[in-house]
């Protein structure tokens, strides 16, 4: 029986294609503060943060897990955009009494599930804050000893309806309340202004969103993502990540219960619990 400094019950997989951005100095709290989706205050060791950084238009950038160890701010982003984060953020540092760095190469990022991790020296972990199911977002100077692969946490996150960033969203495109960020705990409608505050609270109180990205099954070989959804061949969506028999898809509201197929191959949506009544 695997232990691997982690319950027998825990899952706990290494993902290679997640990085970390350290925020340090006096300031790293107000100043993300002023440019994310969520309230950045609560963030301290064992609370995490998930949060979404804008276009001034209100579309999606970048998504990342806000930790703390107390002592600074990390960044659980998709790997291949955080030279880009980095690069966003230090634009608007100004006075701001801050530091912004990659630590890609420093800090490992890991997710567990099934139970709880117990951590090695060095680790920080935190409850992932979108749905208990999706378990806990662990840092570590040391790739640890896994129970499973990415590949496993992929699809476990894909049956949860959980969006990965840029493999279901699009850049400059994609506005929040379409990928869950409401229902997920990803937006603050209390706090002060941040970039791109007024699109985003303007399409949850005059309920513009006209589409979701929901779960579907796939009957069949999953298509590429990108491929169309049609219903009765025009296109009502867009398939996004997916593994074996289960995707994400961008849908229009008014085709969720449709007849659909995508590739030639029928398709279902599977709105998960805490989307339901939303769709």
């Amino acid at each position: 029986m695997k232990h691997n400094h982690f319950e027998a019950m825990t899952s706990i997989a290494h993902l290679p294609d997640r990085g970390v951005v350290a925020v340090e100095g006096p300031d790293r709290v107000a100043f993300l503060q002023g440019l994310v989706s969520n309230d950045v205050e609560p963030a301290a060791p064992g609370i995490a943060i998930w949060a979404a950084l804008l276009t001034p238009q209100g579309k999606w950038l970048a998504d990342f897990f806000i930790l703390s160890d107390g002592e600074r701010l990390l960044l659980d982003v998709e790997r291949a955009q955080a030279a880009m984060v980095v690069q966003k953020l230090t634009r608007f540092r100004l006075r701001s009494k801050v530091t912004l760095a990659d630590r890609s190469d420093t800090w490992h990022v890991h997710a567990a599930w099934g139970g709880p991790p117990a951590l090695p020296a060095g680790a920080i972990a935190a409850p992932d804050p979108r749905l208990p199911e999706a378990g806990w977002r662990v840092l570590s100077p040391h790739i640890l000893a896994g129970t499973t692969d990415a590949a496993d946490w992929d699809a476990h996150r894909l049956r949860l309806g959980l969006p990965d960033g840029s493999r279901d969203l699009e850049a400059e495109k994609t506005v929040l309340l379409e990928a869950g960020f409401d229902e997920l705990a990803g937006v603050s409608w209390s706090k002060g202004c941040y970039m791109g505050q007024e699109l985003t609270a303007r399409t949850k109180y005059r309920g513009l969103i006209k589409r979701r990205l929901v779960p579907v099954d796939v009957a069949g070989p999953l298509p590429a993502p990108g491929t169309p959804v049609l219903r009765d061949g025009t296109e009502v969506g867009t398939l996004r990540s997916g593994r074996d028999s289960i995707a994400l898809a961008t849908l229009r509201l008014d085709a969720m219960d449709a007849a659909l197929t995508c590739g030639g191959h029928a398709i279902v949506a599977r709105p998960p619990v805490w989307m339901q009544g939303k769709v």
